[in-house]
């Protein structure tokens, strides 16, 4: 992808930004931007709210000054509008001269006011919050009966997507420039409310100077691989399954999203289990040949182990298959074998994990998952994917993609054996391991999606292709990610 593209779908935790925000304030003032920021919420409220009773709650730092900006604004627009200040900023600060351009009402920070007005603007603390948030703050906060944040809801950690202490749901979340980790990540995703990505200003050298680690998981970050003319089966890649034989129906589940997400060819080794797996699935390639003998096979490269796999199975296959050297997914059973002994995955490329699962091997996320999910990534030296509400899909040299393009009905058992068959079949067409996974992930949210909302995993593979489709198609599109501008996200 162009550098552009991949610049428009980064992700900056607060520490990031606010070295952007120094950095640009040697070519833009910090007042511009801030004005930038106040017009950008004041113009977010007009769009989505009728005229009504405004309160707007400011803290004493920049995100205050935004909000006071903002007040400004809808003032001028007719806009009935007070302002109660938390603590008022330092007269000589970007947020104290925001502050003293304002010239309409100020009334206490109280519960009190807060009740009376239709709409709360919380610009009280912005996504770099150190501390929980208690007290008055969220007292305010809670009695107001809608809230629009400026930038993050006061409450979330914009790093990691923990709620400290208390925050509000709000109806609308108006941040700038690019989204952090906070807006995107559960449970603070689900405080958000519409969430707007606003363009203010901000010089893309300055953008340039901080290299991302973090991005969202969108077409734009990958390209899938199109079969061109000449290509055919091995071209286009042959992925294998070890299968077992009390649980073949992983197996099978794997082996639809591999053929579903483009697989040239998909064997499945099941050893003396073959005749079960040849059994009424006619065009399923079954081999019945010891493990040795089908390693051998250098077109063979891509391996999928642990579907339907017991603990005793896992052993008798994933050593091999390391030992090979083959691309390997481990997933389901072959996590579950080494519990509390992830060392032994090592040699694996990719690794699918949920929650339990990483827990067992890792120990719990705790309050940062990004990080966990990253430090496992970079002991077991492969790519590590965290499904979940937010799936988070690591590599060891740091690189962070989240994905929330997906859907609650696949939380359903299978749905996992599927998602391993697509990225199987990605990196069986060439590519590298944390794009396949990312891909993949993507693929498989849109198949979620498009299959309803009470879908089975048997029915997944089935809207794969249009899933591919779309992808294509937006890859295609994906020049109009400019300025950090998303779909859906524009003002």
């Amino acid at each position: 992808m162009t550098g552009s593209i991949l610049s428009s779908l980064s992700v900056y935790t607060p520490a990031e930004m606010g070295l952007i925000d120094h950095q640009a304030s040697a070519l833009v003032p910090v007042e511009t931007l801030m004005d930038a920021a106040g017009r950008a919420v004041a113009r977010a409220v007009r769009r989505y709210f009728k005229p009504c009773r405004v309160l707007v709650v400011c803290g004493p730092g920049n995100n205050g000054g935004d909000g006071f900006v903002a007040a400004r604004y809808l003032m001028d627009a007719g806009w009935p509008v007070s302002v109660a200040e938390m603590v008022a900023p330092s007269p000589d600060s970007p947020a104290g001269k925001a502050a003293a351009l304002f010239r309409g009402p100020r009334v206490p920070f109280t519960v009190e006011e807060a009740k009376r007005a239709d709409l709360v603007i919380d610009a009280v603390f912005g996504a770099g919050l150190s501390r929980d948030v208690t007290g008055l703050p969220a007292e305010i906060l809670a009695a107001a009966r809608q809230v629009i944040a400026v930038d993050i809801p006061s409450g979330i950690d914009g790093e990691t997507g923990q709620v400290r202490g208390s925050a509000p749901h709000a109806a609308m979340t108006v941040t700038f420039v690019r989204f952090k980790p906070g807006h995107l990540l559960y449970p603070a995703r689900g405080y958000m409310g519409r969430l707007v990505l606003a363009d203010i200003g901000m010089p893309d050298a300055v953008l340039e100077e901080v290299p991302a680690r973090t991005w969202q998981n969108e077409p734009g970050l990958w390209r899938l691989p199109v079969p061109g003319p000449e290509s055919h089966k091995y071209t286009r890649g042959v992925v294998s399954i070890c299968a077992g034989e009390s649980m073949p129906g992983a197996a099978r589940l794997c082996v639809g999203g591999a053929r579903a997400a483009g697989a040239g060819l998909v064997r499945v080794a099941a050893g003396e289990a073959a005749p079960a797996y040849r059994l009424g699935a006619p065009g399923l390639v079954v081999d019945d040949a010891p493990l040795p003998e089908l390693l051998g096979d250098n077109r063979r490269a891509v391996w999928v182990c642990g579907p339907g796999l017991t603990e005793s199975e896992v052993a008798a296959t994933l050593p091999a298959l390391v030992t090979a050297k083959k691309t390997i997914l481990a997933d389901a059973g072959a996590l579950s074998a080494y519990a509390g002994k992830p060392e032994q995955l090592r040699g694996v490329s990719v690794m699918t994990p949920h929650s339990g699962e990483f827990t067992k091997l890792f120990g719990p996320p705790g309050n940062n998952p990004p990080q966990a999910v990253r430090d496992a990534a970079r002991f077991m030296e492969s790519v590590v994917v965290l499904k979940g509400a937010s799936t988070l899909i690591a590599a060891p040299d740091g690189r962070l993609a989240i994905n929330n393009h997906a859907s609650p009905g696949l939380g359903t058992a299978g749905s996992g054996d599927t998602l391993s068959g697509v990225i199987a079949a990605l990196l069986a067409a060439g590519m590298s391991a944390w794009e396949a996974a990312c891909a993949g992930v993507w693929l498989h949210g849109e198949a979620g999606i498009r299959a309803g909302s009470w879908p089975i995993a048997e029915d997944l593979d089935l809207y794969l292709g249009a899933a591919r489709e779309k992808a294509t198609q937006m890859q295609s599109e994906c020049k109009r990610y400019a300025k950090g501008i998303l779909p859906g996200a524009t003002l």
